[in-house]
Order: C-alpha cells, then sequence, then structure tokens
C-alpha cells in the first residue's frame, strides 16, 4: 500500500558500494539500504541497476510500493559522472522518479560534510579526489581514476605494496613482514601475483590497504613509508584548498580515520569532522535547497539534467 506525502531519496554510489536513503518532507528517515558498487566505470547500466537494488530495499524498509516512486524527488551522488559518454547515457534511463539531480559522489560528500556551506573534502577511500566549493564554484582536484591518479587511495595504497613485494620475491628488496604477507596472498608465487594483477581491478587492489596500514602500525618500515607516502598525497590536496582560501576542511572515505594520524600536525588541526555523510549532501540537493556550484575545471563535475 502506497503513501500520499512527498519522499526525497539520497544516493550515495561510489566505486565500493551504493548506499540509498529515503526521508520524508520533515527530514524524518524512513529508510536506508545498500548494494553492490555504482560507479559509471562498470558501465552506466551496471551503476543504475545498483541504485535501483538500493533504492528498493530502502523503499521495502519505509513501507513505499513502487507507485510512490512518482512522489520521489532523488538526489544521485555518482562516481565516474564526468567519464566521457557517462551523463549522455544517464539522461537516456527512463527513471520512476519525480525528478532527478545528479551529481559527482565527492560533491555529494562535500555538500553534506559542510551542510552546504562554503568547505573541501579530500576524499580517502578506494580512489582519492579533492573537493571544495567556495563563492558558488566548485573546485575539484585530482580523482582521475586509477590507476594515473588517485595518490593516497586504498587502490594506490595497494598497487604499491603489490610491487614491492614482488621485487622482494627477487629478493632486490628486504622480504618485511608486511610484503612477506601480501606475497601469501599469492602463496608465494610471483606469476599467480601476476595473473591476478590482469584481472584486478581497483577495489581488489584497495583490499591491500588495511593489511599495509596495519604493518605501518606496527612498525614494519616498508607500510610505513607506503603510508607515509600515501598521506603526504592527501596532505598535498588539504594544502591546495588552503591555498585557494578554503578553511573549512575535512577528510571522508573509509581510509580517513586511518590516515589522519599520519598526516601532519598543522593540517590534523585544521581538519573538522564532517557534518554528515554524501547521502545526506545527496538528500540536500534532492530538496532543491543548494544552488549547485558552476564548475571551476572541467573534468567530472557537478551535473544537473531531469530525465
Amino acid at each position: 500500500m502506497g503513501t500520499k506525502g512527498t519522499t526525497y531519496l539520497g544516493i550515495d554510489g561510489g566505486g565500493t558500494r551504493c548506499r540509498a536513503r529515503i526521508e520524508d518532507e520533515s527530514g524524518r528517515l524512513l529508510g536506508e539500504a545498500s548494494s553492490g558498487p555504482a560507479t559509471t566505470r562498470i558501465g552506466v547500466e551496471k551503476a543504475w541497476r545498483s541504485i535501483m537494488e538500493a533504492t528498493e530495499a530502502a523503499a521495502a524498509q519505509a513501507g513505499l510500493a513502487r507507485e510512490d516512486f512518482a512522489r520521489i524527488h532523488a538526489g544521485i551522488g555518482l562516481a565516474g559522472l564526468g567519464r566521457r559518454g557517462a551523463e549522455a547515457a544517464l539522461k537516456r534511463i527512463v527513471h520512476p522518479f519525480t525528478s532527478t539531480i545528479f551529481i559527482s559522489d565527492g560533491m555529494a560528500a562535500c555538500l553534506g560534510a559542510h551542510s552546504g556551506a562554503d568547505g573541501a573534502i579530500v576524499v580517502a577511500g578506494t580512489g582519492s579526489v579533492g573537493v571544495g566549493v567556495i563563492g558558488g564554484r566548485e573546485i575539484r582536484l585530482a580523482g582521475y581514476g586509477f590507476p594515473v591518479s588517485d595518490e593516497g587511495s586504498g587502490a594506490d595504497i595497494g598497487l604499491q605494496v603489490v610491487r614491492l613485494a614482488l621485487r622482494a620475491a627477487d629478493r632486490r628488496s628486504e622480504l618485511t613482514p608486511l610484503l612477506s604477507e601480501v606475497l601469501g596472498a599469492f602463496d608465494h608465487d610471483p606469476y599467480q601475483a601476476v595473473a591476478w594483477s590482469e584481472e584486478a581491478k581497483a577495489t581488489d587492489y584497495a583490499g591491500f590497504a588495511p593489511i599495509v596500514i596495519r604493518h605501518a602500525n606496527q612498525g614494519d618500515p616498508v607500510g610505513r613509508r607506503i603510508v607515509e607516502r600515501a598521506a603526504d598525497a592527501i596532505g598535498d590536496l588539504l594544502d591546495l584548498f588552503l591555498a585557494r582560501g578554503i578553511d573549512r576542511l575535512a577528510l571522508v572515505g573509509g581510509l580517513a580515520a586511518a590516515i589522519t594520524p599520519w598526516l601532519t600536525p598543522d593540517l590534523r588541526a585544521r581538519l573538522k569532522r564532517p557534518d554528515a555523510d554524501a547521502a545526506a549532501g545527496a538528500l540536500l540537493v534532492a530538496r532543491g535547497r543548494l544552488d549547485l556550484p558552476e564548475r571551476d575545471t572541467d573534468h567530472e563535475q557537478a551535473s544537473k539534467f531531469r530525465g
């Protein structure tokens, strides 16, 4: 049985999972659910399936019927929105909602972190990117995708450690406890690692990041070097936002808590706790409470359209 009220859907579609949150007009949570990856890197159709799977699960929790979707205003934060052809493909999708606004997942996270106010975030997760808003303009730094970009991300950390593990297997460098554990994942067979790498995605490489961080915190020299390098990359993005006059900074993403202690003390002191998450940012957009910032660069920017 359906409901008559207007409802709002916020989607946080990332490279690892997709989260859907549904609220009523007063902001009361009605339902929340997750599904698999929602990034245009896996194809727009697959990403849309993840979005709808999470939405339908959240709607079931909220007691909404399929006909109620026609009263849902949707804000959809989606990874890889700026990839060539992605926007056009999304416009062709027939959706069941009364309105749909797409923004990048990074912009959704930035809007959520600062409640729509000027500020910036650096995302440290499977990938990495810097997104800021100042004076009605969006500033985007890095985040061109793994492996050519996304320095400091989980995927980048994983790539570094697999590469160093292969060096150690050849006795070209020291076999530390970290590298031994990574090689153990491939039965200590470099060619098994090579075969894995030929199929591995960013999320697969990112699976090694917690192992690297654990060993780094235990003093493993290779682990420390990798994590220090990652923290330097994240810190560089934070510094660039400060240079642009943005002083509200937050570090978000699955690796944020692990990377923060490795940042310089001055940057750690400048970080604020995010107000809310990317799904909350997408909900702000769904509610029409924000004028979306204008693009300041030409890659993967906020994209607004109704379809």
